[in-house]
């Protein structure tokens, strides 16, 4: 018998087909209930894992009724974290919530507050911060290989959040099209947007960086696309004490990261008082220039220890070891990336730099 009983809640994000993957390649976890009130979101999940009827819910309380479940893996559309959080917690389950945070600070501290009784984890799930290059980049800053960091540089995003499928299957160009009108990822009432969709992870692997400072002020813009009412592309400045950091989402690249590096290339450039990284998506190396040594080289990346090779392996581990999240994956450090976030959704509704809200 599997030690770990995971349920999948919500397949609006199709993230959910690869955590659970992960799950079901874990020697002591199972993938114990799959709820979505529309089962042809599951099927697939259903089918590749096999997945038993019984196990398969449309009905929220009946699915939680079936438990207990030792972790929730929530993937539903990013506006109804917050509901979604505030209905599992009170059946005493650890959450792994897939990112972004949520659809604002507020959500995220309802998110939190409605954890807090419960003792149990919550974590969020940013996929780059499983990426060996800026797990790499991380220790090497820490270490002081470049000095005091002084500038964070993202850019990042895909040829677009329909354009793939669990496990990045692709669809092809007609069928994105098809989909837009009815998918939430183009609606602003349900969080979507380049800006929501990826910023999160330029904030919020930015301020693990940065260690944990905040910002003084952001001034974002983005663009308006007729016929979109979310936007594709976005470019927030972050202002320091110490300076200027630039963190850009664009739906549209020329190829997607994880097949073919675009030009831009997707991934981070850090600036220190002593040097620079350049941290590509799924690279095998990073770029370093040191004053000792100007000239461009290369470091070959760290493999992920035991423990850290993905987002289930980590959380379940924290579960067994009655450990909190750290990094990436805390809701403290990912709140601080949250008020990045609606500051510079702020900045572009206002057209206007503001001052980083509460």
């Amino acid at each position: 018998m599997a030690r770990f009983k995971v349920v999948g809640i919500s397949f609006d994000h199709m993230h959910m087909g690869d955590l659970l993957r992960m799950v079901d390649a874990h020697p002591d976890a199972e993938i114990a209930g799959l709820y979505d009130p529309d089962r042809t979101k599951m099927q697939g999940a259903i089918d590749t894992f096999d997945v038993p009827e019984d196990r398969v819910f449309t009905d929220f309380d009946i699915c939680m009724a079936a438990g207990p479940y030792d972790l929730a893996i929530l993937c539903c559309a990013t506006a109804d974290h917050a509901d979604m959080t505030e209905r599992l917690a009170p059946h005493g389950v650890h959450i792994h919530v897939e990112k972004p945070f949520a659809a604002s600070a507020d959500d995220a501290r309802r998110m939190m507050k409605a954890m807090e009784p419960t003792g149990k984890i919550m974590a969020i799930n940013w996929p780059l911060a499983w990426v060996e290059s800026h797990v790499t980049s991380k220790r090497l800053i820490e270490e002081g290989m470049i000095g005091d960091l002084r500038e964070v540089h993202f850019y990042d995003g895909n040829r677009g959040p329909l354009y793939h499928l669990a496990d990045k299957v692709e669809v092809s160009p007609e069928e994105v099209e098809r989909q837009k009108p009815d998918s939430w990822w183009y609606k602003k009432a349900s969080g979507g947007g380049s800006l929501l969709d990826y910023l999160g992870y330029g904030a919020t692997l930015g301020t693990w960086y940065m260690g944990g400072e905040e910002p003084l002020e952001v001034t974002c813009t983005v663009d308006e696309t007729p016929l979109i009412e979310v936007d594709q592309h976005a470019i927030a400045v972050v202002r320091y004490p110490w300076g200027l950091s630039k963190m850009e989402t664009r739906w549209g690249t020329f190829t997607d990261p994880w097949t073919v590096n675009p030009q831009p290339t997707c991934g981070f450039v850090f600036v220190g008082t002593e040097g620079t990284i350049s941290s590509p998506d799924y690279a095998s190396h990073v770029t370093v220039q040191t004053r000792a040594r100007p000239e461009r080289h290369d470091i070959p990346v760290d493999p992920l220890t035991a423990g850290r090779t993905n987002a289930i392996e980590y959380i379940l581990g924290l579960i067994e070891d009655g450990a909190w999240p750290a990094g990436p994956s805390n809701p403290d450090l990912c709140l601080v990336a949250q008020r990045i976030v609606d500051t510079a959704a702020a900045s572009a509704g206002q057209k206007r730099t503001l001052g980083l809200l509460p």
